[in-house]
């Protein structure tokens, strides 16, 4: 006799949403890593996006604190890894995610630039493997230096390459970054503070360890299940796309968990034993969440907290999610930070907005406008919405 699978709607899986992603008001506290462990990983291509996120989901945030956490103690490490994207992980899941993602990224990216060089400037692996070993002599001695720093130590790094060539928008950019971000993708060297406010995409490198090498099927096991304990109920395809892997080793992975099928609106999903219980009714929460958070950027099908009616309005062309405003689990707008410090927000849902959600979606714009302060970031893409809210 088959047994039913049990129907996971989409209210309940909002209704579990505001406590696991520490956005409902009676779930913040705790540390900027308490934050990283809830959603898996703070997306970190904007710099800004990491200090937001933390200070969408903590009652009172600190920056002095998300800076010993990344730049002292290292509780947080920033890592390229899924689907060749920055993020911030606890620093007891870097072996994980270095295992189950980052490695492949780093492999591929060394290869790319590697076979750049070999063609344009006749620089071999010798080379490279000299020439890495001159940049972390650099470090050790300096403690910490800029791109800038380094180029200046290891002159070769200035090397110029070319770009698009041929076209309006050719280039010659040097080598510096590009070198630099391998070496931080096969972690030998970090990420150190940035140059300016926690707003500035200009930073110091460290020295670094690579991290423990583990088992390829055990890590990706591992990070399905921890991907599925911060999103789950979710669907194949939701933990293919957040990965990177294929179809094929995202099923092995799955397989290798302790997650028993579902059926959500969208079709056949994943769920973990403790997620089939029906969660209790939540507190009415809102929050202002900041382009590429972790939140909206969880899952493949979107459609059960998103309406796709307001994609053009929300995303960019090339599918990056900006500033978004969330009432019980739903996203129905956007924000932005105008030139005057300003947060200003629009609704693009009518339906169930009344007194009290407008309400506390204005203190939510109120308590992001004094985490900023002074601060005024310049976000590395601007969506439709953003780009009218802050003119």
């Amino acid at each position: 006799m088959t047994t039913a699978r049990r129907k996971i709607t989409a209210q309940e899986r909002r209704a579990r949403l505001g406590a696991r992603h520490l956005l409902a008001p009676a779930a913040r506290a705790g540390t900027p890593e308490a934050v990283a462990e809830a959603v898996l990983g703070l997306h970190a291509t904007d710099p800004a996006s990491v200090y937001l996120a933390v200070a969408a989901r903590l009652k009172d945030p600190s920056v002095a604190e998300l800076e010993r956490a990344l730049y002292e103690d290292h509780t947080l490490v920033r890592m390229l890894c899924m689907r060749r994207t920055m993020f911030v992980v606890p620093r007891e899941l870097a072996p994980v995610v270095d295992a189950a993602a980052a490695r492949a990224v780093a492999a591929r990216e060394r290869k790319n630039l590697a076979k750049v060089i070999q063609e344009q400037l006749g620089f071999d692996d010798r080379w490279f493997a000299a020439t890495e070993a001159a940049v972390l002599a650099a470090l050790h001695e300096s403690g910490e230096a800029t791109a800038t720093q380094l180029a200046e130590a290891v002159p070769d790094l200035k090397s110029q390459i070319v770009q698009s060539e041929g076209k309006p928008y050719e280039g010659r950019p040097r080598i510096t970054s590009r070198f630099l971000g391998v070496m931080a993708a096969e972690g030998r060297i970090r990420r150190g503070r940035p140059l300016g406010s926690w707003a500035s995409s200009q930073y110091r490198w460290i020295p670094a360890e690579p991290h423990p090498e583990l088992p390829l099927d055990e890590a990706r096991a591992r990070l399905a299940a921890r991907y599925l304990a911060s999103f789950g109920p979710a669907t194949t395809e939701d933990v293919k796309w957040w990965t990177g892997w294929t179809l094929t080793d995202t099923r092995k992975a799955l397989a290798r968990t302790e997650a028993v099928e579902v059926d959500l609106d969208e079709g056949p999903g994943h769920a973990l034993p403790a997620q089939l219980d029906a969660p209790a009714e939540p507190e009415p929460w809102a929050a202002l969440l900041p382009a590429l958070d972790p939140t909206p950027m969880g899952w493949r099908h979107r459609d059960w907290y998103f309406d796709a009616a307001h994609a053009p309005e929300l995303f960019d062309t090339n599918g990056n999610i900006g500033p978004t405003v969330w009432w019980n689990g739903r996203v129905v707008g956007g924000w932005a930070q105008r030139a005057d410090g300003e947060i200003v927000t629009e609704l693009l849902v009518a339906d169930g907005l009344g007194r009290e959600a407008r309400s506390a979606i204005a203190i939510e714009a109120e308590r992001l406008a004094s985490f900023f302060d002074e601060v005024r970031i310049k976000p590395s893409f601007r969506t439709p919405l953003e780009r009218r809210l802050a003119s």
